[in-house]
């Protein structure tokens, strides 16, 4: 699928919505056609995709049917596109499909499959603890697994730098290492209560 091909999918989805066709909210793309077309190249269609509220463009580039996804709007499931067959997966919650897709990698890993799992979020998303707990633990233990920020700079109507803060400082953390006395819990022995 092509750049203009995208834009016209999303100009029919917005007519429809006017012409009150859509009886459910849709969140439309515009703007990041060429990064998603790059970065789709690389996508195999045994891949797994996670996706947010705004996916059309994702199910589109994974090679989904455009009619079907069409049927799937104007049913009201715009906010949330699954396809088990494309390996195509959304959640409308902030940050949601995090989990979920690090599950799926690490499941990948466990099988020694070829697959891997690429999963978009949004810029405020990627500001979340989920966001940085996954791709640390992605990281640290070598999972399968892309993760594409989609940096518009505003959450929701808000710059993101707003609501997040603007600095590039760290916060003041003290870490010290120790060896423990005691396990994590009780005091080391069985205790036979009468």
């Amino acid at each position: 699928m092509n750049k203009q091909e995208l834009i016209q999918f999303e100009k029919e989805i917005k007519a429809l919505f006017l012409d009150a066709k859509v009886r459910a909210p849709v969140h439309l793309s515009g703007g990041n056609e060429e990064p998603l077309i790059e970065i789709f190249k690389q996508i195999r269609k045994t891949d797994w995709v996670f996706s947010t509220h705004r996916n059309h463009y994702h199910a589109l580039l994974k090679g989904i049917d455009r009619e079907w996804l069409r049927n799937e709007i104007l049913a009201g499931r715009s906010m949330h596109i699954n396809n088990r067959e494309h390996n195509f997966f959304t959640s409308s919650i902030v940050s949601g499909c995090l989990p979920i897709a690090l599950g799926v990698a690490m499941a990948i890993k466990r099988k020694r499959s070829k697959r891997h799992v690429w999963v978009f979020v949004g810029d405020m998303a990627a500001e979340t603890g989920t966001f940085h707990e996954c791709t640390k633990y992605a990281a640290r233990h070598n999972l399968p697994i892309t993760f594409v920020v989609e940096d518009n700079g505003l959450s929701i109507n808000t710059p993101t730098q707003r609501v997040w803060g603007k600095g590039k400082g760290q916060p003041s953390i003290i870490r010290y290492e120790y060896k423990r006395v005691f396990p994590h819990i009780n005091v080391g022995q069985w205790v036979t209560f009468r």
